[in-house]
């Protein structure tokens, strides 16, 4: 049975603002739906284990509210696999969800880096979505090599961060990062749904990317 880690953030608070944030509901709740349609089982890690946050959720959005609905959803979600826990083995794809906390927790963390860096050397996939590829702006290869260098990639755009405000609040722009990291960042018009595949790494601009970054990854894993 195809497995898929979906990977979220622990960190709730956005930055000095003073608000709150956590994982973006909404690009969790729409992978889930296409991979358990595709028969693929999914899980749920994140850095510091337990009750992952979870931000911008929309009940007026069916998908959404089965999720925030589905009492196994929930359980897992309560209660999160710490990333030093694990198993890169047991998966064939590692999805890194988006929302403004990945920026503060993804980056940086070796536990993550080294999941996803072994399930990627033994064949797998790696996904991310809109702010989820903060966890790729560091993430080297067994040779040192980014993973990212030379690869086409999408994820939240500079113009997009300016758009909701946040440009002096997160620690880094995505999109600029990921360029000086020798990725090519390809970005479309605020909030349009757009995913680029580039091999085994499939990334998603923003959260109307999301359903399609899952439908390309379960493509992605079909032709494996």
């Amino acid at each position: 049975m195809t497995r898929v880690l979906m990977v979220l953030t622990s960190h709730d608070r956005l930055g000095d603002s003073g608000r709150s944030t956590g994982f973006h509901v909404g690009e969790a709740a729409h992978p889930y739906a296409v991979l358990r349609a595709a028969g693929i089982d999914v899980d749920f890690a994140s850095p510091r284990g337990g009750a992952a946050p979870a931000d911008s959720a929309d009940r007026s959005d069916p998908l959404q509210a089965a999720f925030l609905d589905d009492p196994a959803v929930q359980a897992q979600l309560a209660d999160t696999q710490p990333a030093e826990a694990v198993d890169p083995a047991r998966y064939d794809a590692v999805l890194f969800v988006g929302g403004h906390g990945t920026m503060w927790d993804f980056p940086g963390n070796a536990a993550l880096a080294a999941t996803a860096r072994a399930v990627y050397e033994s064949g797998g996939a790696i996904a991310a979505v809109c702010h989820g590829p903060s966890a790729l702006v560091d993430l080297t290869l067994s040779d040192g090599s980014l993973l990212v260098a030379g690869k086409t990639v999408a994820g939240f755009t500079d113009a997009e961060e300016e758009a909701v405000g946040l440009t002096e609040v997160v620690p880094f722009l995505l999109a600029s990062t990921l360029r000086e990291r020798g990725a090519d960042h390809v970005g479309a018009g605020l909030w349009e749904p757009h995913v680029e595949v580039d091999g085994r790494l499939v990334t998603g601009q923003n959260p109307a990317s999301a359903r399609p970054l899952a439908e390309a990854l379960v493509r992605v894993l079909d032709e494996r």
